[in-house]
């Protein structure tokens, strides 16, 4: 009897097909011990990270190292240009990837000579905008780096260049384990950022894996890193899956703090209650600064934002908000996170450690620096211990 029956040929391809199903999802390690996502190649398909970790082999196998390692010549001398303000504790990082040292120019790159001849950006007219409709379609990072990165800058910035730029804005997105919406996320909020004459980079922050994910640490992170940078004029903080739906919600700071996420659609475009400041909040770095940043306390969901609504109260700011019809979003679909069962207690005993607990008090260690063509990423882990009741 023949081997190459129709029937045969049926059950090897049925096998073949379970077997590259089995491979996909059982994957193997990439970072050792670490466990972060941008570093599991076999599991979640979206880019190529394998050179995020270059040489920074250790004993174990490689991936990242048991113990930080001396800082590099790069990192000290980001950390001298900044020695002069008070920092937080920070462990020494290992694995930076150079980045350009001239503090004294905008990193999202110069223009060219004529530019003394521009006139300042404003603001787009909001008789040109409206509601728009989000690309939900996921695509790997390659794709949307190809579409997106010969119009930007390395590391994910942008600036126009048919005016001045009179906002300079940080855009930190806390980050652990939303593969996906990462991608739908800088498909979309590329384009819509570039409409509005503002010159801007994104940070997407990446907690390691070994404690409770850490938002408000994450976005103090961010906040610290990307000073070293440039002194930034704003700072919008963004969770990974709220996209915006109408590009007259502007991406900027005014005079007071501003909640932009005020309307999403998981919600059926409500307000939840007057003094939320979660999921987008935009704030300058007088305000963040007059805060202590957030508290580091919050490991799990909830909470953090509602005590930086208590911390903005407490120093005589209060919060600015859109229009209903103009701050509304989509909510990315995703499960339910596990809620921090110490969040009231946080809250309650929030304003009594404000000057002890925030970015004055932040201990992180940095790992890995690296500039993609549609983001920069920062791979930290948080040294700061859960408080025990």
């Amino acid at each position: 009897m023949s081997l190459f029956t129709k029937a045969n040929l049926i059950r090897f391809l049925a096998g073949a097909i379970c077997l590259l199903l089995v491979l996909n999802f059982v994957g193997f390690r990439t970072d050792g011990a670490s466990g972060t996502s941008l570093s599991k190649l076999s599991i979640r398909r979206v880019h190529k990270y394998a050179h995020i970790y270059g040489n920074a082999s250790s004993e174990g196998g490689g991936g990242l190292p048991a113990a930080p390692l001396v800082l590099s010549k790069d990192r000290q001398l980001l950390d001298k240009a900044n020695s002069s303000s008070t920092s937080p504790t920070v462990i020494a990082t290992a694995n930076f990837t150079s980045i350009p040292q001239d503090l004294t120019r905008f990193l999202v790159g110069t223009k060219k000579s004529a530019s003394a001849l521009l006139a300042n950006c404003t603001d787009p007219d909001p008789r040109d905008g409206g509601p728009i409709t989000p690309n939900t379609t996921l695509e790997s990072l390659d794709i949307i780096e190809a579409e997106l990165g010969p119009l930007l800058r390395p590391g994910g910035a942008f600036e126009p260049d048919d005016c001045l730029a009179q906002q300079h804005v940080a855009i930190v997105v806390p980050f652990r384990d939303r593969y996906a919406h990462l991608s739908v996320f800088l498909r979309n909020i590329h384009p819509f950022l570039m409409k509005q004459r503002i010159a801007y980079r994104i940070f997407i922050v990446e907690q390691t894996n070994g404690k409770p994910f850490n938002r408000a640490a994450m976005m103090n992170i961010g906040y610290l890193e990307a000073l070293k940078l440039y002194q930034w004029d704003c700072f919008i903080f963004h969770d990974v899956d709220l996209l915006p739906l109408d590009d007259r919600n502007l991406y900027n700071c005014p005079r007071q703090p501003r909640h932009m996420s005020v309307a999403i659609d998981t919600l059926n475009f409500r307000l939840p209650y007057r003094s939320i400041f979660g999921g987008v909040s935009a704030m300058t770095r007088e305000h963040f600064q007059a805060v202590n940043g957030f508290s580091n306390s919050f490991f799990g969901w909830g909470g953090e934002d509602d005590d930086m609504s208590n911390r903005l109260k407490h120093a005589n700011l209060f919060i600015s908000r859109y229009p209903v019809n103009i701050a509304r979003y989509k909510m990315l679909k995703h499960q339910k996170e596990k809620a921090n069962p110490k969040r009231y207690e946080n809250l309650q005993n929030g304003m009594s450690k404000i000057e002890q607990d925030g970015i004055n008090s932040i201990k992180y260690a940095i790992y890995s620096i690296k500039q993609f063509p549609t983001f920069t990423w920062y791979l930290a882990e948080l040294k700061n211990s859960e408080r025990k009741s």
